[in-house]
């Protein structure tokens, strides 16, 4: 039922969804959580089994379809459907929901088709694209040329996962969703011990195992989803009706959020592009760099975004924009007490860490120095991706997807004009370095945009939260390099991990000392979900 937009009637769907936000949140952050465990076994696998003129050219080859899927499936077709699909249900239930997802299950099909029947037949100029510098390298040239032809159908999957997730997270559905990821890095696992020798008794490159794995992770996710699809009756038959008005609302949505998550893979065109002209590891350190990154990102702060938006949808489609703020400053918050502490722990404990979790097999020394240095940069802007992450969707809800596709461009220049200047200097660090520099000017011109749209953003309380997380993060980073000054010398793996622990276990402590209200929220909501009430 809707509600009238009164103070009341306000204050109620508003507190509602800043309720069963952490709830939601704390959902996918472990179906996440369990998906990035998974993702790191396969990447200490990879980085162990096979050697780096494999990763890099794998690495350079998932980077197309895997940059396409977060533009034609998770980033701009989420983004896309959810706020339509949640007018939908809202106006005229779940028969009109139904029967728009029908319509645009079929128009982003035919979209996914026509890609990835297009991406395999240009191989060849895609890989010229990303990888240029490989030519004095003729045959990881061509390594690279095979791998991506044959990865390329991994969009088609993942993007038909994407809308499947668009439609459970609409209907607040979120633990298959949450979960179904964590296949891609089984497939990757189970492929990485089989496949290698089958292939080399029969001439084939070794290095299409990874690619395989891709194929396979991306067939599992979908047929993950479907038995929830079927259960919430989103599972018909898909209609191809370009002339449907919300089918074309969707279109009208997708086109700028497609150029302006575009614009953030023209960086990592450019950034593979630079990175294949410095010489073999390159593209590897940088990337394994970004998994350890994208790990606690990944486990609560794209939680929350996911959570969020069809809140904030909701919300918007109501007209309540106080409520929406309100629940922007709290995801917000929330997100803050996880991007922070991890960007200062990634920044002191790089080393450690990047040991622990790789240095063995085909992983050296040096090759833990390199990832760490490149891991201090891409670690150390997490908070700053954490707010990007949250504020974007706000815009979204609100229909306003001008603004980050202007954010975006210049946020590209600022990239253009740091890699071009670092790399000569820093090798591969220069390039994530420009990473961490131009997502910083993004952050600040996103929330300069938001703060002129909507005036207020609860800036007072977002600032307080985050002096208290710095203070207990201050804390942990204490105890942490206390425990690699003490024992650096002891069993890497034992090292690393005691380390995070006891950097964990004190920014834990410091939040309790300091009554954080998110640490409050995220526990509550654990215990809730574990049965148990809070002490």
């Amino acid at each position: 039922m809707t509600v009238a937009g009164g103070t009341g009637g306000s204050g109620g769907a508003g507190a509602s969804e800043r309720k069963s936000l952490a709830k939601r949140a704390g959902i996918v952050a472990v179906g996440t959580l369990a998906s990035r465990i998974l993702g790191l076994g396969r990447d200490m696998a990879l980085a162990a089994l096979f050697s780096r003129a494999v990763t890099d050219a794998f690495f350079v080859a998932f980077t197309i379809p895997n940059a396409l899927r977060q533009i034609l499936g998770e980033g701009a077709v989420s983004s896309s459907v959810v706020p339509v699909l949640s007018k939908k249900i809202e106006d005229g239930g779940d028969e009109a929901g139904q029967a728009f997802f029908a319509r645009a299950r079929g128009a982003s099909l035919l979209m996914l088709l026509l890609v990835t029947v297009l991406g395999m037949l240009c191989a060849r100029p895609l890989s010229e694209l990303f990888a240029g510098g490989y030519h004095d390298r003729p045959e990881e040239f061509e390594r690279v040329v095979g791998l991506t032809r044959t990865v390329f159908p991994y969009i088609f999957f993942m993007g038909t996962a994407a809308l499947g997730m668009a439609a459970l997270n609409a209907k607040r559905k979120f633990a298959v969703a949450a979960f179904a990821p964590g296949l891609l890095n089984v497939a990757f696992l189970l492929c990485a011990f089989t496949l290698p020798a089958v292939l080399a008794s029969r001439g084939i490159d070794g290095a299409q195992t990874l690619a395989i794995g891709a194929l396979l992770g991306g067939l599992l996710q979908v047929v993950a989803q479907w038995p929830a699809l079927r259960a919430i009756g989103y599972a018909g038959r898909p209609i191809v009706d370009f002339k449907d008005p919300a089918v074309r609302d969707m279109g009208r949505r997708l086109l700028p959020m497609t150029l302006g998550i575009g614009v953030y893979y023209i960086d990592l065109v450019l950034s593979r592009r630079f990175l294949s002209e410095m010489g073999e590891g390159a593209q590897s350190y940088f990337s394994w760099a970004q998994r350890l990154a994208d790990f606690p990102q990944g486990i609560f702060v794209m939680a929350i975004s996911t959570a969020a938006l069809p809140s904030l949808a909701t919300l918007a489609a109501k007209g309540e924009h106080e409520e929406m703020k309100k629940t922007f400053a709290y995801g917000l918050r929330l997100a803050l007490f996880v991007a922070v502490p991890a960007s200062v722990a990634l920044v002191i404990l790089a080393e450690p860490t990047v040991r622990a979790m790789f240095q063995r097999g085909a992983f050296d020394a040096t090759a833990t120095a390199e990832t760490a240095r490149a891991l201090v940069w891409q670690g150390g802007s997490l908070f700053t991706v954490a707010v990007v992450r949250q504020v974007v969707p706000m815009f979204y809800a609100l229909g306003d997807t001008r603004t980050p596709v202007i954010v975006s461009l210049l946020d590209l220049l600022v990239f253009v004009a740091m890699a071009v200047g670092l790399k000569s200097l820093w090798g591969h660090v220069g390039v994530s370095a420009a990473v961490a520099g131009s997502s910083f000017a993004q952050m600040v011109m996103l929330l300069y945009a938001l703060r002129r749209k909507l005036g207020s953003l609860h800036g007072a309380e977002i600032m307080s939260s985050v002096g208290r997380t710095l203070l207990a993060s201050a804390v942990g980073a204490v105890g942490g390099r206390s425990v690699v000054w003490l024992y650096g010398s002891g069993p890497p793996v034992v090292t690393g991990a005691v380390a995070l622990v006891v950097f964990g276990g004190l920014f834990a402590l410091a939040g309790w000392g300091l009554k954080s209200p998110e640490l409050e929220a995220i526990v509550t909501a654990v215990s809730r979900r574990l049965g148990r009430k809070p002490a």
